[in-house]
């Protein structure tokens, strides 16, 4: 009995419904009619601000093998310009200016980055609740059913425990 109330509990839990006054059957009934995977991804993409959306494509633009390939050819191209092609060099060795640019983007780059790492973390955290009552679903239901099944088995093993007896009165 004290199983059946902490699956009613949970029932109720993942129902959202704390006042729910039903049976366990009752009960399993409402979680098999009712929904309860959401895709909270979508929702909250929809609330997105301009910011964050700025910040999500900004992390996946700098996360990107083309960015780092662009940016090196970039770095290259400055490095090699002021060593040797330029006669008036803008930015001699040990190029300070390079090194304040490279210093400002990655000051300016890193909190947006972050920003879009913290939401990505919400989301996972959603989408592990959204696991976490699914499963719980799926749990309950399949112990449900495996009590079922057991008493299923008991009132046919006992209709046949009575059909031999009564095939043994008959002979």
């Amino acid at each position: 009995m004290a199983s059946s109330k902490k699956n009613i509990d949970l029932m109720k839990t993942i129902l959202s419904n704390e006042s729910l006054d039903a049976g366990e059957d009752d009960i399993i009934q409402m979680l098999l009619q009712e929904r309860i995977s959401e895709n909270y991804i979508v929702e909250h993409e929809k609330n997105l601000t301009v910011g964050q959306r700025s910040a999500d494509k900004l992390a996946k633009l700098a996360g990107s093998w083309g960015f780092i390939i662009f940016f090196f050819f970039i770095i290259a191209s400055w490095i090699t310009l002021n060593t040797v092609f330029l006669f008036n060099h803008f930015d001699i060795y040990p190029f300070i200016l390079l090194n304040l640019i490279l210093s400002c983007l990655a000051a300016i780059q890193a909190p947006v980055i972050m920003m879009s790492q913290n939401r990505q973390a919400q989301n996972d955290r959603l989408d592990a609740e959204n696991d976490y009552k699914v499963n719980m679903k799926s749990e309950i239901i399949v112990e449900y059913i495996n009590k079922k099944l057991n008493s299923i088995i008991e009132a046919q093993e006992e209709i046949t425990k009575k059909l031999d007896t009564l095939e043994n009165k008959n002979k």
